[in-house]
């Protein structure tokens, strides 16, 4: 028996298919296979396998643009002087931490005097309560202290709103920018202090045209590359499609969302997106299996009725659906694990017996299986005669 190989799963070309023929012209004792030589011997071919997809759908290619999950610039809303800030450049911060405090003395003071006011208004209320309930006073003069009181603590809250707003804190979790503020400088409303981005997961925006709308449904599976990491893909759903087209272009905005546990990913960045569309189980097989006639598409299969006989090559018609580089989806015709002609299709017959030589899966070329073959021992290929 002959090592088997496993070969190039490449399409062969007719200038390839050529190439492989002579090649096996050369094979010691091929001739004699032919008519009019005697019996005749197997022809030695090159075979692969139907493969069987689980996942296998229409693939959609786009670019997109990377955005935080949020990003907010932070800016004040009161006109005061930095007294201290509490962040380092690019630091991780969590929500609530304290980033920025500007000046608060007078507030400090006006709150201390509204917290008395607030106070000594209190007792009175209270006093008031006693008497009216010992009919010492009417109950207008309680009604009068209720409002004092409640002006009261109206005040306090303002001046304590007032020294909330002097202080900056993050509003969620996130990675800090550049700071833009220096300590002493007079903070005007609008002015940035720094920004903060939740990258624990990217948002991706792109642009898929109206034709796929149908398929475009959220859940489905993408994935992204960029070229800051050439060898790394990146997995996420689709999370988003927009309401309305665009009527110049006939797109239609996707947005992704992606994992970020690494913080790979910034915000900016081009993304290539592929995604697959319709995704459904089907079997594949290598285009250079594929022989065209006209608009019918035909394959040889590899059959053995008996262990004690070689197998022999029937064609077999087959329906084809989508293709990928190197293969083509069968929509009907074959069946998961059947064997068909990759190489040697230039001499088959139908019901031609073989000598299958080598099972090609695409790792390695043509050129090794060649070289293995013509390397059977002369004893071996007297041992074939008739």
């Amino acid at each position: 028996m002959l090592t088997k190989n496993r070969l190039s799963s490449r399409s062969c070309s007719p200038l390839c298919r050529l190439a492989f023929g002579a090649a096996l012209l050369a094979l010691p004792g091929f001739l004699s296979a032919q008519p009019g030589g005697g019996p005749q011997r197997p022809l030695p071919v090159v075979v692969t396998a139907v493969e069987k997809i689980d996942s296998f759908g229409d693939t959609l290619e786009a670019l997109g643009t990377t955005l935080a999950n949020e990003s907010v610039t932070l800016t004040a809303n009161a006109t005061e002087l930095v007294e201290s800030i509490h962040f380092e450049d690019g630091q991780s911060v969590e929500r609530g931490d304290i980033l920025l405090l500007l000046e608060q003395r007078e507030e400090a003071a006006l709150l201390k005097a509204a917290q008395a006011t607030l106070a000594e208004r209190q007792r009175a209320f209270e006093r008031a309560i006693e008497l009216v309930e010992q009919q010492a006073v009417s109950t207008a003069t309680v009604e009068e202290r209720r409002a004092l009181l409640q002006e009261a603590e109206g005040r306090v809250e303002e001046i304590e709103a007032r020294i909330r707003n002097r202080i900056v804190r993050a509003p969620f979790d996130g990675i800090l920018g550049l700071r833009q503020i220096s300590p002493g400088a007079l903070l005007r409303p609008g002015d940035v202090i720094t920004s903060i981005d939740d990258l624990s997961q990217i948002k991706v925006d792109f642009d898929a045209p109206s034709l796929y709308l149908a398929a475009l449904q959220p859940g489905l599976q993408v994935e992204g590359r960029v070229a800051a990491y050439p060898d790394k893909v990146f997995n996420g759903v689709v999370a988003t499609v927009r309401s309305r087209i665009d009527p110049i272009t006939r797109t239609v905005r996707v947005r992704a969302i992606m994992p970020n546990p690494d913080l790979l990913l910034r915000p900016g960045l081009l993304m290539a997106i592929r995604l697959d569309k319709n995704p459904r189980e089907s079997l594949l097989i290598l285009e250079g299996t594929v022989i065209q006639e006209g608009e019918r598409s035909f394959v040889f299969k590899v059959e053995q009725a008996d262990d004690d006989q070689p197998p022999t090559a029937h064609k077999h018609e087959v329906e084809l659906g989508a293709r990928i580089p190197g293969k083509v989806e069968v929509v009907s015709g074959l069946q998961a694990g059947d064997r068909v002609i990759v190489h040697g299709l230039m001499q088959v017959r139908d019901g031609q017996a073989l000598d299958i030589l080598g099972e090609s899966t695409g790792e390695e070329p043509l050129a090794s299986f060649l070289k293995s073959s013509s390397s059977k021992p002369d004893g071996q290929e007297e041992e074939s005669k008739p």
